[in-house]
């Protein structure tokens, strides 16, 4: 069916008057309302073993302030010392700190994430570092290969005033409040490349002399100083108003200016995190949207959004069948997946409206035998957050779907997101699907989804990583406020819905090319960056 004779929604449907609800009691049950200011004791009504929680299994590490520091530290040195320099190894981790003070140097490696357990990122204070360094390289140290790992949801107090994060791509600053200024180049020299950060506060000042292409929502800073190129800020307050003076490469003007501000953002809502309530339960909260924001969403207290407990989550490994997730999923349940690698010959289906799939420690879902490895349905309020799709060696043709291909509309006011959804063709090993991200719904948030093919180094290139596209839009009003895709074989992104909005796109074309004129439709260069259907 046509988009244009696609029928409005009826009665019973969200939105609207006619389809069967997709909504079920299950997927809500235990949802509980959060407002400004509030706490968490009226979240459970009964008081656990102050020492229990949730078997996360053997890659979670859940901190508690009463530990000794040193076995905070060794623990997290541990980590770094395995995945500093593991870009593509199987390995994942992830340190949850409860409510707190720690006085701990948590340096990241690769595919690891260290989160706060609190309501708000002040709940837990790190007085010491989070930190990403940067790598030597030949030639001079940088930070390109700085990717896959992240922080959220706390506080950090630099032992001397500086909190240093060179990371580039997939790897995100989120819910933050950096108490001193924030340097986003390698110490060693050299730099990084992409970045994202959200919903966070930095007291002082910004130092970005060597990122380039950084998007920046939805926070506060105390200034910002320097950048490459393609600095994009949207709600942010104290941030520039106008392009930095000097232009780093005079050899190369383009782009100028390379400062984008925008005053507020179009619509955000952010992303589902785990929290420990006064009773020492996990939950897990969901952010209401927030439309035109300025400025971070728990400064003024507790971000606006609702609770549900962890017992409404399946959690699970990557020994678990996709049978198992998928009757999780059909029972109403939400999904939390544990890190790991998660090989499927299977979808996992996401089907009713609502549902949560949280994915902590970069989980990594690898389809085996050129499946899908996700599909969502035409339904609303979907959150698809923390997740890393890998390509297998056997083509499929996407890694994940969002809707039906016949597209049902669905509600703005309950949109679906993706937030931090990375995606890989290649590195790990030999990978192929002709698409990465298909968006066939309406009414879907893009935030912060790094789209990527490996096309140079050992090991990979143009007959080993196939891919010929990375993102396909379908859907209407589908709105991208961190979208980062690069090295695809024909497109890198194509847009085929009306209304469709990108507040921050990086891209990069391959290098392997074989020569300019190989997918010859577009003209001499035979690749496109970001394609609108001549239709829209």
């Amino acid at each position: 069916m046509p988009r244009s004779e696609r029928r409005p929604l009826g009665a019973g449907e969200r939105g609207g008057p006619g389809r069967r609800s997709l909504i079920t009691t299950a997927a809500f049950a235990g949802v509980v309302p959060v407002t400004a200011g509030a706490t968490g004791a009226a979240h459970s009504p009964a008081r656990p073993t102050p020492d229990t929680h949730p078997d996360f299994g053997p890659h979670v590490t859940v901190f508690d302030p009463s530990m000794p520091a040193a076995d905070v530290q060794a623990a997290l040195d541990a980590a770094t010392a395995a995945q500093i320099a593991n870009e593509f190894g199987t390995q994942r981790y992830a340190f949850l700190f409860k409510p707190g003070t720690y006085d701990v140097d948590a340096r990241l490696g690769h595919c690891t994430s260290v989160a706060g357990l609190g309501l708000s990122p002040d709940d837990v204070t790190i007085n010491g570092a989070v930190r990403v360094e940067g790598q030597p390289r030949p030639g001079g140290g940088s930070a390109p290969t700085d990717v896959w790992r992240s922080a959220e949801n706390l506080a950090v107090v630099p032992t001397d005033g500086v909190n240093r994060w060179a990371a580039s791509r997939a790897a995100s600053l989120r819910r933050v409040h950096i108490r001193g200024r924030l340097f986003l180049l390698p110490r060693q020299g050299g730099f990084s490349s992409g970045g994202f950060i959200a919903d966070s506060v930095v007291d002082g000042q910004v130092v970005n002399a060597s990122r380039q292409r950084c998007s920046i929502r939805d926070s506060a800073v105390g200034s910002w100083s320097d950048g490459v190129r393609d600095q994009v800020f949207a709600g942010v307050t104290g941030a520039p108003d106008r392009p930095f003076p000097e232009q780093p490469f005079p050899e190369q003007p383009f782009p100028d200016p390379r400062y984008t501000t925008l005053p507020a953002g179009p619509l955000s809502r952010e992303k589902p995190f785990l929290y420990v309530d006064s009773a020492g339960r996990f939950r897990v909260f969901l952010p209401s949207p927030r439309h035109g924001a300025v400025g971070a969403s728990w400064t003024g207290g507790t971000t606006p959004g609702s609770s549900v407990p962890i017992e409404r989550f399946f959690i699970a490994r990557p020994t678990d069948s996709v049978r198992a997730l998928n009757r999780a999923l059909a029972q109403g349940k939400h999904l939390l997946l544990t890190p790991g690698v998660y090989r499927l010959a299977e979808s996992i289906k996401v089907k009713w409206s609502g549902t949560v799939v949280l994915g902590i420690g970069f989980p990594t879902l690898v389809p085996v035998g050129g499946a899908v490895p996700m599909t969502v349905a035409d339904v609303t309020g979907v959150r698809i957050a923390g997740l890393l799709f890998d390509a297998g060696t056997t083509e499929s043709p996407a890694l994940l779907e969002v809707g039906g291909r016949r597209g049902w509309r669905t509600d703005p006011r309950d949109p679906t997101s993706l937030q931090d959804v990375f995606f890989r063709i290649g590195g790990a090993g030999p990978g192929r699907a002709a698409t990465s991200l298909v968006v066939n719904s309406d009414n879907v948030l893009l935030d912060h989804v790094r789209v990527w093919r490996a096309d140079r180094d050992a090991g990979v290139g143009r007959t080993v990583d196939t891919a010929r596209t990375g993102v396909v839009v379908n859907g209407d009003d589908v709105l991208a406020t961190g979208l980062f895709v690069e090295h695809f074989q024909k497109d890198n992104v194509v847009g085929n819905g009306e209304r469709d909005r990108t507040v921050m796109v990086r891209n990069a074309l391959p290098y392997d090319a074989s020569d300019r004129t190989v997918h010859g439709r577009h003209g001499v260069a035979g690749r496109v960056a970001y394609e609108v259907a001549d239709t829209i």
